[in-house]
C-alpha cells in the first residue's frame, strides 16, 4: 500500500505540513515538539518570522571551518586561534564543534584546538581521508606543536580514531595525552557536565 504523505493530511495545509516535518528531522525533536514550533511560528508576527528564517539564512552564508582549527567561525580564524592568551602549542583534537564548546564551558583549558569534523567509522563509510586528520599533522610539523590532546569521544570509534592518529604520531617528538577517564566509557562529551569534563582535563595521561 502507497504511504500516504503526511503533509497532505494535515488540517492547516501542505505550507504547515511541511513546515511541521523539517522541525521534526531536527535532532531530539519528535512530531508532537514539531507541532508545536510550527504552531509558534505561525502565531509570529511576520516581521518576527522573517527576522528567523533571516538568522538561520545568514549563518548558513556566514559561517564556515576555521582555516585552522575547523571550528566553526565567521571569519577566516576563529576567536580561539587568534587569542594571544591561548598557548598555540598545545592543540586539544576533538571530534566535532560542540565537543569544543563543552570544553571550553569548563573553563581549564588554555590551549587551542583542531576539531576532526567527525571519527574514523567504517561501518558508516566514513575513513581517515574524510576528516581534516591530514591538516592536523601538517599543523603539528610547522606549528612547533608540544602536546596534543586527544578528546575524542570515549567510545569504541573515538578510541579508535585516537589511536589511529597516535600511531601516525609515532615517531614524532609531540607528547600525546588523553583526556583522563572520569568520563565514562560509551558516554558523549557534549552531555558531559562541567565537573567531568574538568576533571578529565586535569587529570589526562600518556596515551
Amino acid at each position: 500500500m502507497a504511504r500516504v504523505n503526511e503533509t497532505a493530511r494535515h488540517p492547516y495545509g501542505e505550507a504547515v505540513g511541511n513546515l511541521i516535518e523539517q522541525f521534526a528531522s531536527l535532532p531530539g525533536i519528535g512530531r508532537k515538539s514539531a507541532e508545536r514550533l510550527a504552531n509558534h511560528v505561525l502565531d509570529l508576527p511576520a516581521s518576527a518570522a522573517q527576522a528567523l528564517a533571516d538568522s538561520i539564512r545568514r549563518v548558513k552564508q556566514s559561517v564556515h571551518p576555521c582555516k585552522i582549527c575547523f571550528n566553526r567561525t565567521e571569519g577566516e580564524i576563529c576567536d580561539i586561534c587568534r587569542d594571544p592568551r591561548r598557548d598555540q602549542h598545545v592543540v586539544c583534537v576533538v571530534e566535532q564543534p560542540r565537543d569544543l564548546l563543552a570544553l571550553e564551558a569548563a573553563g581549564i583549558f588554555h590551549g587551542v584546538y583542531h576539531v576532526l569534523g567527525g571519527r574514523i567509522s567504517p561501518l558508516s563509510g566514513v575513513g581517515p581521508d574524510d576528516l581534516t586528520i591530514d591538516a592536523l599533522l601538517h599543523r603539528i610539523r610547522t606549528a612547533e606543536i608540544r602536546e596534543i590532546v586527544m578528546a575524542t569521544n570515549p567510545t569504541l570509534e573515538g578510541d579508535g580514531t585516537s589511536l589511529y592518529i597516535s600511531n601516525l604520531l609515532a615517531d614524532s617528538p609531540v607528547k600525546i595525552t588523553r583526556l583522563a577517564r572520569g568520563i565514562a566509557s560509551g558516554s558523549i562529551l557534549e552531555f558531559a557536565n562541567r565537573e567531568m569534563l574538568a576533571d578529565a582535563l586535569r587529570g589526562r595521561q600518556a596515551f
